[in-house]
């Protein structure tokens, strides 16, 4: 099987359906968190079947070509897929903390926001969360980029203050490169002046 940008829940070997072994792989595509729908193929020597629809699945046995991609409901997918999709991660949760201009200091919203993070990545028991830092274009590149790394080391400290694991934190910074709001050089924008946390 081969595909690309697809979320795709796969059940491989024998599945089960009301006590019968079906001796069939049953493959379903399903939107990837942010609602796009790739695409994937099913293959095996007798065949091969492609899905590029939300919700359908294709069923293949051994020793004969897949089967015709078939529409499942809701329904019907929670059920058969129910241990994958429960084991399935939930998607990161991500952050925007504002700063004030030419500053480490967070706007008081961003200030609120970091106990809201720290319940997250206690609520997920996260050792994976990433800090990365950015400014707007006002100010040299120099003077940028060292700014967005004081301003992601800011937020990495506040965050082992409440008790986070250092060593759980990658901290990454930008400068102007990645602005969220594209300007030109020179021009101020607050919305640019941020920390983004991601939490996995």
């Amino acid at each position: 099987m081969a595909g690309k940008n697809y979320f795709a829940l796969l059940l491989l070997g024998v599945l089960w359906l009301g006590g019968c072994a079906t001796g069939k792989t049953t493959v379903v595509l399903l939107p990837d968190p942010d609602g796009q729908v790739g695409e994937i193929e099913v293959s095996n020597k007798d065949g091969t079947r492609k899905i590029n629809q939300a919700g359908y699945a294709v069923s293949v046995s051994s020793g004969k070509a897949p089967q015709p991609a078939v529409k499942m409901s809701e329904k019907e997918i929670r059920s058969i897929f129910a241990s994958a999709l429960a084991a399935e991660p939930a998607p990161p949760a991500r952050y925007i903390l504002y700063f004030f201009w030419d500053s480490v200091e967070l706007t008081a919203d961003s200030r609120a926001s970091i106990k809201e993070i720290i319940t997250e990545i206690e609520k997920r028991a996260s050792t994976d969360i990433d800090v990365i830092g950015h400014t707007d274009r006002s100010g040299t590149d120099e003077f940028n980029m060292a700014l967005s790394r004081r301003r992601a080391q800011r937020v990495r400290d506040l965050l082992v203050a409440e008790g986070i694991a250092p060593e759980a934190i990658r901290v990454a910074f930008h400068g102007e490169g990645s602005p969220l709001i594209p300007t030109a050089d020179n021009v101020p924008e607050p919305r640019n002046r941020r920390v983004e946390v991601i939490v996995r």
